[in-house]
Parts: structure tokens; C-alpha cells; sequence
């Protein structure tokens, strides 16, 4: 056995905040203790800094199979451990659609020489054309957990109700299936490429109004009460969706939510450069909305961030506002714009990332618990007063498309461990 202590760190996790010692057996990958006085073979002087489980991501865009001109699995996944995550959802956005047992295969065999833990979600719809539901139980007998038509959602509510039906009557093995909804109506939304408001006026490009987003999320809540199934909301976006959502809490429903940093750090102003980065899916929206999304972090009402980490070639993003496609980078920045946006103590923000999406993914068999002996040595160490100037170019994934470009920010990943492995050191991927 090999091992290695990571000494005199913050230790800042489910079971409180303390000053302790964590050996890994690097061979395992297991955490063997935590406490005080440790040693190892080796050691990683964490003093002043603190040691977390490692992120979770409940929705990353990693193109591959099909679109690897701007992020394959390998590079997402660096981007992963540079930004402190140790397990990512990857969303069914893939050419072909991840709505089969072959394609969630190809996925997983890719992630297993990732720097992270890939868990593939599946399409609920074939295609994600919501016609036909993909096959659902062989996808969940293949390891999937969470299905969504992300970039598309849902639009027929019939379609929805039988997509909830089948799904709640799937083998329970203890980590039953969630159905996660891009909430959108597409007959409202059409042909708008920023949120419809002032700003789109002003600048006049077509704009989506927030109804599009709350009629959804209004239809879903209904469907959840109806079916008694989970529905989880992702990248919430508008105040009417969190209040929906926390109405829905209050009265017992089994509904769950996310929301980005993009959303609850940028407005739709951003968009007056005509600058294709800014434009996202759901667009960013009025300081009205974004105040109600951090409210709704803050009081436990979005229960997860999740980065929507969304790349996309220069070439694509270099065209007119009106032809570029939506999505913007997410996986490096998010823990540095969570810390500057979010009025939290430490513990409640790293809850954010760590054991609440963890639960929601059902990963948490190998990520987001208390760190302790026999667990996965997934963990973050994290520089609270590392000040960085973003720059795209400079980060691991293909493409460079962040809305904080050149933006100067504090507190970062120092340190990465994936089952033991240091796939993060001093801020540098290590393969």
C-alpha cells in the first residue's frame, strides 16, 4: 500500500468543518483515515487551504460521440479536475443521440480513461424528438439514471405523463430513475435567441419570453403531483420557475432543481456587444431573475449549480448573434463565481456542489459523501484566496467560449484526486 496524507487542511464536508488529516491509499484509491497527527509515505501540506469531496456536475455538454472538433470526453474531463469536479453528468446532446445501449457504452468505455467519473444520461425520446420513448429499462439495466431531452425538453404534456408512468414503474434498486426537464415551450420561444425584454428590444433581436420557461415547469409540477414521480428542473432560469419550485417543496412534491453560475452571476445587458459568448440556453435573463435564482440557492429551493459547461468551436461562435449556437464554458469557473455571487457559509456552498447534486445523480455511492475510511478518494482541494485572470485559451477544454473571459476571480481548485489518482496538482492536469 502506498499512501499519502494530505495534512493540516480544512476539512469541510457533511460532517462539519475542522481542521484534520486525510490519508489515501493511492494503490485503492480509498481514503484510509481522517483525523488528526496522520502520516503516510507522503505528504501535501493543505494548511490554509481547504479539502472538500469533490464536485459533482449534474449537466455537461462533453460532444462526444460526434461532435469532438469542440470537446471530446478526455478534455471535458480535464476541465473537470481543473475546476474541482470528480463526477459529471454528461448530457445526451451527442451525434448520434445518447437514446441507446451502444451509444451510453461508447460513452462509459471513453470515460473510463477520464480524469473524472463520467455517468452518461440517456435521451427520454428517441432522438430527443419526443415521439417515441428510448428504450428505458435497458438504458437503466446499462447504468443510466437520469433522463432528458436537454437543449429540446418535453413538449407534448401527454407524451410526458406516459415518459414519468413508465419511468416511476422501472426496477427500483435503491437509486430510482430521475426525469431532468429543459424547460421550454417551443411555440413561445421560437426564433428568439436572447430573453425578450427591454434588452431585446433595445437591441432588436428576437427574444424568448420567461413565460416559455414557467408554463413548463408549471406543466411538470402538475405531472409530478400526478404521477408522484421526480421531475428535476434543470438550469432554472426565471423568478417564476423558483417559485413554482419552492411552492412545490412546501407542499411535499418530489421535485428537484439546478441552476448555473452564467445565470446567477450575468443579466441579458450582456448581450448589448452583440458578442455570441453571452448567448445561452435558457438565455440569461433580467437582474430581477438572476436575484431570484441566488435567492433560491441561498434558501434551498435549487438544490443543486450545475455548470451546463456548453463548448463550442471558435469558428461556430465567431458568427452574427442571430446564427451562433447557444452555450458557454462552465466546468473551471464555477466554484470561483459560486464563491463571489452566493451569500453562503463555506458548508452550505460546497453542499451545492458536492452531496446534493450527487444525490440527485445518484452517484453517491462514489462521490459527494463525507469524507471518511473506505470511501473513494475523490476530493478537492480548494485555494479560497487564489486570485486568476480567466482566459479560455488558457483552459483544458478544445474550446475557449467562457462569458468571463479576462475577468479576475478568487478562490480556485489547487488540488484534484480522482480514486487516489492526483489528476490536479498545483492548478495543472497531470495527464
Amino acid at each position: 500500500m502506498s499512501t499519502l496524507v494530505l495534512k493540516d487542511g480544512r476539512v469541510v464536508d457533511g460532517n462539519g468543518d475542522r481542521i484534520a488529516d486525510v490519508v489515501i491509499d493511492t494503490d485503492s484509491g480509498l481514503i484510509v483515515e481522517v483525523g488528526k497527527g496522520l502520516g503516510a509515505d507522503e505528504e501535501l501540506d493543505c494548511e490554509g487551504l481547504v479539502v472538500s469531496p469533490g464536485f459533482v456536475d449534474l449537466h455537461v455538454h462533453l460532444r462526444e460521440p460526434g461532435m469532438e472538433a469542440a470537446e471530446t470526453i478526455l478534455t471535458g474531463s480535464r476541465a473537470a479536475a481543473r475546476g474541482g469536479f470528480t463526477g459529471v453528468v454528461a448530457m445526451p446532446n451527442t451525434t448520434p443521440s445518447t437514446d441507446s445501449v451502444a451509444v451510453v457504452e461508447q460513452v462509459m468505455a471513453a470515460g473510463r480513461k477520464a480524469l473524472c467519473e463520467v455517468s452518461p444520461s440517456a435521451a427520454i425520446s428517441v432522438g430527443r424528438k419526443g415521439e417515441q420513448l428510448s428504450p428505458m429499462g435497458e438504458l437503466v439495466h446499462a447504468g443510466v439514471r437520469i433522463f432528458t431531452d436537454d437543449g429540446n425538453g418535453v413538449q407534448d404534456a401527454k407524451f410526458m405523463r406516459s415518459a414519468l408512468e413508465y419511468a416511476g414503474g422501472l426496477p427500483d434498486d435503491g437509486r430510482p430513475v430521475v426525469l431532468a426537464q429543459h424547460c421550454e415551450v417551443e411555440a413561445l420561444s421560437k426564433g428568439g435567441v436572447m430573453n425578450e425584454g427591454e434588452w431585446s428590444a433595445k437591441l432588436g433581436l428576437g427574444g424568448q419570453p420567461a413565460e416559455a420557461e414557467d408554463l413548463m415547469v408549471m406543466r411538470d409540477i402538475a405531472l409530478s403531483r400526478l404521477t408522484g414521480v421526480h421531475v428535476h428542473f434543470q438550469h432554472v432560469s426565471t423568478a417564476g420557475a423558483v417559485a413554482m419550485v419552492r411552492a412545490a417543496k412546501a407542499g411535499g412534491l418530489p421535485v428537484t432543481a439546478e441552476a448555473t453560475p452564467h445565470h446567477f452571476s450575468l443579466t441579458d445587458a450582456a448581450c448589448a456587444s452583440f458578442d455570441p459568448v453571452f448567448k445561452v440556453h435558457p438565455p440569461l435573463r433580467t437582474d430581477a431573475d438572476r436575484a431570484a435564482v441566488k435567492a433560491g440557492l441561498e434558501d434551498g429551493t435549487i438544490d443543486a449549480i450545475a455548470t451546463d459547461h456548453a463548448p463550442h468551436t471558435d469558428e461556430s461562435k465567431e458568427r452574427s448573434f442571430d446564427e451562433a449556437p447557444p452555450g458557454m464554458l462552465g466546468l473551471e469557473t464555477a466554484f470561483a463565481v459560486a464563491l463571489e455571487e452566493l451569500d453562503l457559509p463555506l458548508a452550505d456552498l460546497l453542499a451545492l456542489l458536492t452531496n446534493r447534486p450527487a444525490a440527485i445523480a445518484r452517484m453517491t455511492d462514489t462521490q459527494g459523501a463525507a469524507l471518511a475510511a473506505g470511501r473513494p478518494a475523490n476530493i478537492a482541494v480548494l485555494d479560497l484566496e487564489h486570485q486568476w485572470e480567466v482566459s479560455g485559451a488558457a483552459m483544458s477544454s478544445i474550446a475557449s467560449n467562457t462569458p468571463f473571459e479576462g475577468r479576475s476571480l478568487r478562490g480556485r481548485a489547487r488540488h484534484t484526486f480522482y480514486k487516489g489518482e492526483h489528476v490536479l496538482a498545483n492548478f495543472e492536469v497531470t495527464r
